[in-house]
């Protein structure tokens, strides 16, 4: 009787753990479009994809490349977390291939996240080379221009805040006024810009809990917003929006619960108000 139960549990447990692996491939695009009540106002069109660790993905370059083939992109954000072992770098070759092939119309832009961080010295530099070899734009606590329309778009690349490399005076240095569109890995650095103007952030970080039965309570030490309940979708903080992915890979097993790894389309729309004007260089 006893082996009979202990058989029907490991089988349990085998299904549920195949069961939330295969979630792993369920891969949603969610679209978000902000601000679509302004007239006439140019419309920037984001590919926003985050947290691939490309440790554990399980979409490959060309299934990435099926599924968004046939839409037409301004930009590609990447918000970090690439992988965190250096032998992995050659796995992001072909992503970064399908991101080019996509020809964002002006450019791809990306920050690095915690895990990127694992990487040192040398490790670290192969692979913002890398980033940099296939046209992506690395920001560290830098900003690039790119003009929509005439309208000028401030491209705000802020360093990782869980590991204390954000640097908010020299991300936002320089910029003129614009649309300010902030790209960063924590989204918790937005309880710290109650000073710093953004019309929008993209961040990741949070997987969406990637594991959340019942809920994801492992993500508390994960800084302030988790206890806020803000750990994916759409969010608003000091009336600014901003958002979280819940990434594409997954840490530690390649696995699921509750949560489902995606790619988002973003629309905003262009505009400069009075409030950017006056708060956008710190």
């Amino acid at each position: 009787m006893k082996l009979i139960v202990l058989l029907a549990l490991l089988a349990f447990i085998s299904f549920n753990i195949y069961k939330a692996n295969r979630n792993t491939k369920d891969i949603k695009i969610n679209k978000i479009a902000l601000d679509q009540n302004n007239g006439n106002h140019p419309v920037l069109r984001i590919l926003h994809l985050s947290d691939l660790h490309l440790e554990n993905i399980s979409i490959t370059p060309n299934e990435l490349y099926q599924k968004v083939k046939e839409e037409s992109f301004d930009i590609i954000a990447l918000t970090g977390d690439f992988l965190d072992r250096k032998w992995t770098i050659p796995k992001l070759i072909p992503y970064l291939e399908v991101f080019n092939q996509l020809q964002p119309k002006y450019g791809i832009y990306a920050v690095l996240g915690n895990h990127d961080y694992v990487l040192k010295e040398k490790n670290l530099e192969n692979l913002v080379n890398t980033l940099k070899q296939y046209n992506c734009q690395v920001l560290r606590n830098e900003n690039a221009e790119i003009l929509v329309d005439g309208r000028r778009v401030n491209i705000i690349g802020i360093d990782d805040f869980s590991t204390k490399r954000s640097d908010l005076d020299a991300s936002f240095k320089g910029t003129k006024s614009g649309y300010n569109l902030v790209l960063t890995h924590d989204p918790n650095v937005v309880l710290q810009m109650k000073h710093y103007y953004f019309d929008y952030l993209l961040a990741g970080h949070f997987h969406g809990g990637q594991i959340c039965y019942p809920k994801a309570y492992h993500l508390f030490k994960m800084g302030k917003l988790v206890r806020m309940n803000m750990i994916k979708g759409l969010q608003m903080h000091d009336n600014k929006p901003f958002y979280i992915s819940e990434g594409l890979g997954q840490t530690g097993i390649n696995i699921r619960v509750g949560s489902r790894p995606e790619m988002t389309i973003h629309e905003c729309s262009i505009t400069v108000c009075s409030e950017s004007q006056n708060r956008t260089a710190i």
